[in-house]
């Protein structure tokens, strides 16, 4: 029975929170289900204004002071639940709820999904001052901001909130159902945004100096960078297809073109398949990947189309070092319409031969890994493509969806039998060209894998 004792549970509340304050925040919330006195830490503290007739948008400064009272020390986490009601022109309150989460890491999660709110689409205009006002230091120190569901009610307050965020590093937008337009103009010290799973999402504008990492996951919409010189690192994940907005070959190339200074990024191959049907011939861009050193291709099956549109956009990434291709066909399939109009002529027509002839070579590939890959003669192209372009290519890594991998060879014709003796056992497949064998000799599993993977942007 003794074995069965819960001690720690058994500490003084200040003990406890010192405890869950080394917590990543998320990780720190979810204490609460251990126990009775692991949830009692974290207790909301509800506050309810009253804020009239005259809407948020006349009485922000009520919520401006609850949030800077919640900000006034981040010696342990906290949690308060806030409630807004104000009246308009009908006699029933509106009421916007949202719950404020405080951690020790100078991080504030603000989520306004606590209550079913009414749903209308809405524009969002965030902005840190150009002027040097007097900043209030409970706002001034805060590094991270995660708005959760932010709704139509939040219109008005969350300008005059953010605004007061002036040494804000990261931000996060997370299922903000409703919100159509998003713009953003931050100071010199934001260093990465992103936006989730906002599914109104139509446009989508950022201004930050100093950012250095752009994470977009949701429908495609109209995306504008400005002033993001740094930027190094985006994930362009548009995982449910087109969104609202009618595919525009030129307010893509646009994006593209800002992004090209980047050196990691990670896209949907869809993207560059239907820029390629609509004609879009990469090598006679004005612009190159310079500075690109991994790429990362996510899609939910790959063909031919989608193979060559990935071959031809490795032409303009000169300096690629580390290729990832991930194949999940549990993500949504995004079917490509056909074009009337072409930017350029298309070369989809293309035959394998005139395919891998044509291409450049990619002079600085050291790594690719493709996982998820199911069809064998899509995997056997694709690797015959990549081992023809690359020049100093060390490693190459076959993974399947239930993570067993493989370590693939280039077996000349004339060797195939001297091949597998004192190793493991090599699993040979002629290449398409049948000018040699490639063999997949089984591995350990390797947890490498993009960086965007990595961080887990889930």
């Amino acid at each position: 029975m003794e074995a069965n004792l819960d001690l720690i549970s058994t500490l003084p509340q200040e003990v406890l929170l010192h405890i869950v304050s080394f917590l990543p925040l998320k990780e720190a919330v979810r204490s609460s289900v251990l126990s009775t006195s692991w949830k009692s830490l974290w207790t909301r503290n509800n506050v309810h204004l009253d804020i009239g007739s005259d809407g948020i948008a006349a009485n922000h400064g009520g919520v401006t002071q609850v949030i800077g009272e919640i900000l006034r020390s981040y010696s342990c986490p906290e949690m308060q639940k806030l409630c807004l009601e104000f009246s308009k022109t009908r006699n029933e309150p509106d009421k916007l709820t949202l719950l404020a989460t405080k951690g020790v890491d100078k991080e504030l999660h603000l989520d306004f999904a606590e209550e079913q709110q009414a749903t209308r689409t809405f524009h969002l205009k965030l902005e840190h001052p150009s002027n040097h006002f007097p900043e209030i230091p409970s706002f001034a120190s805060l590094k991270i901001l995660h708005l959760r569901a932010v709704s139509y009610l939040a219109e008005n307050m969350l300008p005059a909130v953010f605004s007061k965020f002036v040494s804000l590093e990261y931000l996060k937008f997370e299922n903000c159902i409703g919100l159509q337009c998003l713009d953003i103009k931050a100071g010199g010290r934001l260093k990465s945004f992103t936006v989730l799973d906002c599914p109104d999402m139509a446009e989508l504008t950022l201004s930050a100096p100093n950012l250095r990492s752009f994470s977009y996951r949701g429908a495609l919409p109209w995306i504008q960078l400005k002033n993001v010189d740094n930027l190094a690192d985006v994930m362009l994940d548009m995982a449910d297809g087109l969104g609202q907005n009618e595919f525009d070959c030129e307010v893509l190339l646009s994006l593209l073109a800002s992004l090209k200074d980047v050196e990691i990024l990670s896209l949907s191959g869809w993207l560059l398949e239907w820029l390629c049907s609509a004609g879009v011939i990469f090598r006679q861009l004005e612009f190159r990947f310079s500075k690109l050193k991994e790429l990362s291709w996510i899609e939910s099956s790959i063909d031919k189309p989608r193979r060559d549109s990935m071959a031809h956009f490795l032409d303009i990434c000169p300096l690629l070092e580390r290729l990832f291709i991930n194949i999940d066909p549990g993500r949504k399939s995004v079917v490509r319409p056909h074009f009337h109009q072409f930017w350029h002529e298309p070369y989809f027509g293309m035959d394998y031969t005139t395919l891998k002839s044509s291409s450049s070579q990619a002079r600085h590939l050291k790594f690719v890994k493709l996982a998820g890959c199911s069809n064998q003669e899509d995997k056997l192209h694709l690797l015959d493509i990549l081992l023809k372009k690359s020049v100093v290519l060390q490693s190459m890594i076959v993974a399947s969806a239930a993570s067993h991998s493989w370590q693939v060879v280039k077996i000349p014709l004339s060797q195939l039998r001297l091949t597998g003796r004192g190793r493991k056992q090599i699993e040979p497949r002629l290449s398409p060209s049948k000018d040699c064998y490639f063999g997949f000799i089984e591995e350990e599993t390797r947890s490498l894998g993009p960086f965007h993977e990595l961080r887990r942007m889930t």
